[in-house]
């Protein structure tokens, strides 16, 4: 048996295919996964039903397995409060980079060829799509 949180086999394969500088794409219920990715990323749907599965689990389960090295979001108005944003950095190891980046080159990075994985989350929260970068590990 596993001793990771993650049981899901095709989420392992695929995770343990990234290594460093991979991207992985954890995207809320509003993103349009199979327009706006990578061709060559794998999709894992997760989204069973609205809220769940939450992103933030999924993000949970994936630091535990992967270093991550940087993260990504998508720029939003100054009027959203984006509470995503604040779970999802206090889960991220505290000296994670955190950047946003503006619609198009949001997309631009998830269609880029070093996304290897989609995954498609419950997460009905606005501007809760939040892209990777698998770092390296450090023996």
């Amino acid at each position: 048996m596993l001793k990771t949180q993650i049981i899901h086999p095709e989420l392992l394969a695929v995770l343990a295919k990234c290594g460093h500088k991979a991207k992985i794409l954890i995207a809320d219920a509003n993103y349009s996964f199979v327009t706006n990715s990578s061709p060559r990323a794998e999709i894992i749907y997760l989204n069973f039903a609205p809220g769940m599965v939450p992103s933030t689990v999924i993000l949970e389960g994936i630091s535990q397995v992967l270093n991550i090295e940087s993260a990504a979001m998508m720029a939003w108005p100054e009027d959203f409060e984006n509470t995503s944003q604040k779970d999802y950095l206090e889960i991220l190891p505290r000296e994670t980079p955190m950047e946003l980046l503006t619609r198009e080159d949001f997309y631009g990075s998830v269609r880029s060829m070093d996304t290897l994985l989609v995954v498609a989350t419950g997460e009905t929260r606005r501007f809760s799509n939040l892209l990777l970068t698998v770092g390296p590990v450090f023996l």
